[in-house]
């Protein structure tokens, strides 16, 4: 990328030149566009990839939400599994956004909404969350970024995150725990971590 930019700059000055990844996982094929100035350019990175391979298949219907969706590729897969669910693709980034709704028509994935953060209306409560979460803004955004979408999980609902160990996965855990969430590991590969987050009962009431 250049001058430092990165792939949750809103607006990227990369000069465009797509490229197509195939996307080969479990019992789902897909052709996915990609694009210079959106997260993992070219390829399905292996965070992504060990996620995918790991979280439980998603509801059979509710929402779903894919929190910094890039070019769409866990937006999709989970569009594929749950067919009758919908699945809010959402990202700061409006060169990703294009290219996740270019995908989902590409595919004729029409549960995918494609949307930035601030378009999710306020009422929208999700079943499950899936995030290969923009370490890289500092631990302060992306505690505010992960508070904000996981206070909009549906009581029962889980959070499956994947983090690098070397990037504060295991720190992030133990945040969260102390937030009041119960988190478990649910994989750790090649220097990452799954994590399924979700919170815990309300004990306080009589």
């Amino acid at each position: 990328m250049r001058g430092g930019e990165q792939y949750f700059t809103r607006e990227p000055h990369a000069r465009s030149r797509p490229t197509t990844v195939h996307v080969a996982l479990r019992d789902v094929e897909l052709d996915l566009i990609t694009d210079h100035g959106v997260f993992a350019y070219g390829q399905l990175d292996r965070g992504t990839d060990l996620l995918l391979r790991t979280i439980p298949k998603p509801p059979a219907d509710g929402t779903l939400l894919d929190l910094g969706c890039g070019y769409g590729a866990i937006a999709l897969v989970l569009a594929r599994w749950a067919p009758e669910a919908t699945i809010w693709a959402v990202d700061v980034n409006q060169r990703a956004l294009a290219l996740c709704e270019r995908n989902a028509k590409m595919l004729g994935a029409r549960n995918v909404r494609v949307a930035a953060p601030e378009d999710v209306p306020a009422s929208v409560r999700f079943a499950g969350l899936y995030t290969n979460p923009p370490v890289r803004v500092g631990k302060e955004p992306l505690h505010d970024l992960l508070t904000t979408w996981l206070d909009r999980l549906l009581p029962g609902g889980h959070a499956y995150l994947v983090m690098q160990r070397n990037l504060g996965s295991d720190s992030l855990a133990r945040w969260l725990a102390a937030r009041g969430h119960s988190v478990e590991r649910l994989r750790s590969r090649t220097g990452y971590r799954v994590l399924d987050v979700h919170a815990m009962p309300d004990t306080t009431h009589d």
